[in-house]
């Protein structure tokens, strides 16, 4: 872990890492920070909290409204039960969601990104009801082909209760992560840590149009990715043709 953190990576960055090794270590995101902010005041917790790319003092436990237990969220399929082909990232069309809050937690944004290509697709939420979610989710997805929206997995918050008429809509399979697990949607994770940029915590979410919020996605789907070989989200994503990197960046 050191040796990672010492190379430049996050905490993000060294659980998926650890976890492609020839012998993968599950080791998740939040026992790296736990570990490193639980240590004793000294030169040695010092020296390993700088080479953090966000440096705090200490580390705040992520908390989140519309939590609930198993019993809010009827006919629920845990992740454990979800096709090879998901958990593998075999073929594209398998997304994770979940939604980021603004000020007060008053408002939010679903968040949306394709497991394969790192493709991000925000949904405008006029509230985090489970019947808005369901409606506004499907709008999203049904703007794609039906081979690029297979499944996805949530977590277990309740504005997604309504998961089956999802289903029933887009053809979406909806997966649910584990109580407490956020590296079992590590992609989506990190994804809302750098849309935070855009969205920050302490603004009013609502003020965002769907158009402004697709403009934000294209800020993360239009540049190369290292993890994709360089490539655009966009490029891996779209149809072929719908979008030339070199004149898209030349231009």
């Amino acid at each position: 872990m050191v040796k990672h953190l010492a190379r430049g990576l996050s905490p993000a960055q060294i659980e998926s890492t650890l976890s492609r090794m020839p012998e993968p270590v599950q080791l998740s995101r939040e026992t790296i920070y736990t570990s490193l902010y639980a240590m004793p005041r000294g030169q040695l917790r010092a020296s390993l909290l700088a080479m953090m790319r966000r440096r705090h003092k200490t580390r705040k436990a992520q908390l989140r409204k519309n939590k609930s237990n198993n019993s809010a969220i009827p006919d629920m399929t845990l992740i454990d039960s979800s096709p090879v082909e998901v958990q593998m990232r075999l073929v594209p069309g398998h997304w994770e969601g979940d939604l980021i809050v603004g000020k007060g937690n008053s408002s939010q944004v679903g968040t949306l990104v394709e497991r394969t290509t790192l493709f991000v697709a925000l949904v405008k939420l006029e509230s985090a009801k489970a019947d808005v979610a369901a409606e506004a989710f499907t709008r999203i997805f049904n703007r794609f082909e039906s081979q690029m929206r297979r499944s996805m997995t949530y977590d277990q918050g309740t504005e997604m209760r309504h998961h089956k008429r999802l289903t029933q809509n887009t053809g979406v399979d909806v997966y649910f992560a584990h109580p407490r697990a956020p590296w079992e949607r590590g992609i989506n994770e990190n994804t809302n840590g750098l849309l935070r940029q855009y969205l920050p915590k302490s603004t009013d979410l609502s003020v965002f149009s769907q158009e402004q919020l697709d403009d934000i996605a294209w800020l993360l789907n239009s540049p190369p990715r290292k993890s994709l070989g360089w490539k655009a989200p966009a490029e891996m994503f779209l149809p072929e043709g719908a979008f030339d990197f070199v004149q898209y960046w030349s231009s």
